[in-house]
């Protein structure tokens, strides 16, 4: 069933985006799409955080044209002043390490981070073999659903959440997020994740970044609720 929005420049038209986004996390459907792209591209920037949900869309959509590009059809999306978007969304040519790498010859070079001299030389010399070979390197992507457990029951969690979306990195993107009771006025967070599986592990970001300081102030412990794969993007 195809959407219509208004004039996206105004606090109406963002505040209807807004709250049609609450429940859901694309335009139309379950996967992103060119009405993701034509919402996008209507909007003049990134929007202003009190738009909790089309800031978690538009943030969400902006990293997936970053990485892998979108190639959902949707159902014809209408925004005031816009078209639907014609051609399928790729990453941007420049404006990310992953579009730079594809003007390169090299295959399966450590795209986001500095490489020991004997990773540099085992990722090179897998670049060859699977130059030699004709082959693309396909970098497979998985989503997470973490629950994450506060102290107590006077544990901020909004301050909670905020530390958890702190931690970035290549290759990891926050997705929606809700708190769930567990009992004795205590809610878990549990939030959604999507991963670049070659860059970002969970058991690591768990150990390393969400039970640490100081981040441990707001969290006892972290757990994965679900784990799936999602998709595979190549690069040659």
């Amino acid at each position: 069933m195809a959407v219509t929005f208004n004039d996206l420049s105004s606090v109406a038209g963002l505040k209807k985006v807004d709250e049609y986004l609450l429940s859901r996390s694309y335009i139309s459907g379950y996967q992103a799409s060119k009405d993701d792209i034509t919402v996008y591209v209507a909007l003049s920037g990134a929007p202003l955080a009190s738009y909790m949900n089309v800031s978690r869309w538009y943030n969400h959509i902006d990293a997936l044209l970053r990485i892998s590009g979108v190639s959902g059809e949707g159902s014809g999306v209408t925004v005031e002043g816009f078209a639907h978007a014609e051609a399928v969304a790729t990453p941007p040519a420049a404006d990310s390490n992953v579009a730079a790498a594809e003007d390169d010859d090299d295959v399966d070079v450590d795209l986001f981070g500095e490489e020991t001299e004997k990773e540099k030389k085992t990722t090179e010399e897998r670049a060859a073999a699977i130059k030699a070979s004709g082959k693309k390197k396909e970098f497979e992507k998985s989503s997470a659903l973490l629950d994450i457990k506060p102290w107590d029951d006077e544990t901020d969690m909004k301050k909670l959440e905020e530390a958890v979306r702190v931690v970035q990195m290549e290759g990891l993107l926050w997705g929606a997020s809700k708190l769930v009771p567990v009992g004795y006025e205590i809610k878990n967070l549990q939030i959604t994740m999507t991963i670049v599986d070659d860059l970002v592990s969970v058991d690591t970001l768990i150990k390393e970044q969400l039970t640490v300081e100081p981040i441990n102030e707001y969290v006892q412990s972290c757990d994965i609720v679900a784990f799936n794969k999602i998709c595979k993007y190549s690069r040659f």
